[in-house]
């Protein structure tokens, strides 16, 4: 299974680069090459100064916690994930990864990647609810009618229903 993971990644990784090479030469078909590269040192600088930016504003919550105040620790330790992220992406050249950086770095754009990460995440892991199953039952009823009234159902699950809609 480990290699299997390995391969993915490689395969995802070969694409992205391919994909920001792509970008790359279109854009500088439509601005120029010498504009390409001073855009491309220009998100550089951006993503170093949002990066340390954003870093700052999220010290400041663990600094009032070190004083003896309440911590989001999820929270917190996940944007700082995601600013780490998003900075690395923007320091590295490329405009995909610029635009995937902005959206981790900006904290308008941050709740918004947070849950698709822990979604994806959560996925992952299996920790979302099992979705809806069809199942073959039989009901056998329970006690005599002066007794409360029972239903054992038994059966078997026969498979993952899709779309179960409303039923008649």
């Amino acid at each position: 299974m480990g290699r299997a993971v390995g391969r993915r990644v490689r395969v995802l990784a070969g694409l992205w680069a391919l994909a920001e090479v792509v970008v790359f030469v279109l854009v500088a078909s439509w601005i120029g090459v010498g504009a390409t590269v001073l855009v491309a040192l220009a998100t550089t600088v951006l993503g170093w100064v949002l990066m340390a930016r954003q870093l700052k504003d999220l010290a400041a919550p663990l600094r009032s916690h070190a004083r003896g105040g309440p911590l989001q620790r999820g929270r917190t330790i996940g944007d700082g994930g995601l600013v780490a992220v998003g900075g690395a992406l923007m320091v590295l050249p490329g405009f995909l990864g610029d635009v995937v950086g902005l959206l981790c770095l900006l904290p308008p754009t941050r709740p918004l990647v947070r849950t698709l990460v822990g979604r994806g995440l959560a996925a992952r892991l299996g920790l979302l609810p099992a979705g809806p199953v069809r199942v073959r039952s039989t009901r056998v009823p329970g006690a005599t009618a002066a007794g409360p009234r029972v239903h054992v159902i038994e059966g078997e699950v026969a498979g993952d229903v899709v779309d179960a809609g409303p039923r008649a």
